[in-house]
């Protein structure tokens, strides 16, 4: 219907079919661009780079929109740029705090789950994992994505998403033994 108006308008078939293009990308945008942007803030905790990375991602997007052909696979295209993005970019500019994990100082008191400093606490924690587990455990816990989802996005095998799971979250458990310790004396 719309090409035949366009026929008679005298407006080129191809500026109707970039029209459209514009149109489906800025409704792609609008729909997905809080996911990019939890995706990257919750792995690089910081707003500024979070938005230069969705950015880029969504530039991506526009550059192989023909190359997608479902809101699906549009999806999992976006949530897998985003990832090796942000962790392309730790790997750059070496945003990482070089402690290593076992060497982060231990809380000095018992705070519950709501309070705010307990909640950096982990941020702090979650930022010494290396990239890959930190992805790992920021698109299954933040995002809510399934082992098997993980797997596909970062190209690797279900056990070793499981694998990393498993070991960054026993990481993290031993470093706040500390406060259950405390709890229980």
């Amino acid at each position: 219907m719309i090409d035949i108006l366009a026929r008679e308008a005298g407006i080129p078939r191809q500026a109707v079919a970039e029209s459209d293009r514009a149109v489906a990308f800025e409704a792609a945008v609008r729909e997905h661009q809080a996911m990019v942007f939890s995706v990257g803030y919750h792995f690089l905790q910081d707003r500024a780079l979070a938005e230069e990375i969705a950015q880029e991602v969504f530039l991506d997007l526009y550059r192989h929109w023909d190359e997608i052909q479902s809101r699906e696979q549009r999806l999992y295209w976006l949530r897998k740029v985003a990832s090796r993005r942000c962790i392309d970019q730790t790997r750059r500019r070496k945003l990482r705090n070089h402690i290593s994990l076992e060497d982060a100082p231990e809380p000095f008191t018992l705070m519950p789950a709501t309070d705010p400093v307990l909640k950096r606490y982990i941020e702090q924690l979650l930022q010494k994992l290396t990239e890959t587990p930190r992805m790992i455990v920021i698109l299954r816990y933040q995002e809510g994505l399934e082992p098997a989802e993980i797997a596909r996005l970062l190209d690797m095998p279900v056990a070793t998403v499981k694998s990393h799971l498993q070991r960054s979250l026993a990481l993290l458990r031993r470093k706040l033994s500390f406060a259950t310790r405390e709890e229980t004396s």
